[in-house]
């Protein structure tokens, strides 16, 4: 395990300056990005270029997303502490730890055999405790539901009906809909079950996966 150093958390003060210039508002998230230590989420080639606003690849042909793009759907999802949170792409796992440093409880689920055994032993390394699952996110995780958040970190071709119903009333929902770039969707539902979706810009995400056998 390589070190995070004081030059790191430096950087990181950088990082959420650029962020606050870039529109990130919420003190939480801010926070919580000062915190996680990116430059251990990739390997030591990018290691100096971690705390720049850039997407690197990681295993399996994946990508860690832009911090931006990371603080954007946190404070999209609006979290409170009590918050029970389903993350759909585990990924570098860069995402989870800063949910994680928001104090929610997290599941998260990973398609990718590769990336779901090297993430889930780094988390437990960093001390990050929640629940990492190898599967299908388009079937989300209908026995830990309802979730009062869902944030999906992968282009989804459509909204997923069973996320969708597995989302709590007065829940919200972050997802990037569309093939080679996304429209970042927020979903939410009411307290009588109704939904809408509302238009947050464009991002561009690798594919959600689906119909794989996990």
């Amino acid at each position: 395990m390589r070190n995070d150093l004081p030059k790191h958390q430096g950087l990181r003060n950088e990082l959420v300056k650029l962020l606050i210039a870039k529109g990130i508002r919420n003190p939480e998230v801010l926070k919580a990005i000062s915190k996680v230590p990116r430059h251990l989420f990739l390997d030591s080639s990018f290691e100096e270029y971690a705390y720049q606003n850039q997407a690197f690849p990681i295993a399996a042909g994946q990508t860690i997303s832009h911090p931006l793009t990371v603080a954007t759907q946190s404070e999209l999802l609006q979290l409170k502490s009590t918050d029970k949170v389903l993350e759909i792409g585990t990924g570098s796992g860069y995402q989870a730890s800063v949910l994680c440093e928001m104090g929610v409880k997290v599941y998260t689920i990973e398609r990718q055999k590769e990336l779901f055994d090297i993430t889930s032993k780094l988390l437990v390394n960093l001390g990050y405790r929640l629940s990492m699952k190898f599967g299908d996110g388009f079937a989300g995780l209908p026995t830990f539901a309802p979730f009062e958040k869902i944030i999906v970190t992968a282009g989804a071709p459509f909204i997923p009906q069973q996320l969708v119903e597995q989302l709590a009333l007065n829940g919200r929902m972050v997802i990037p809909v569309g093939d080679g770039s996304q429209v970042m969707k927020l979903v939410t539902k009411d307290s009588t079950g109704n939904v809408t979706i509302e238009d947050c810009g464009d991002f561009k995400f690798v594919p959600m996966l689906q119909n794989k056998e996990a």
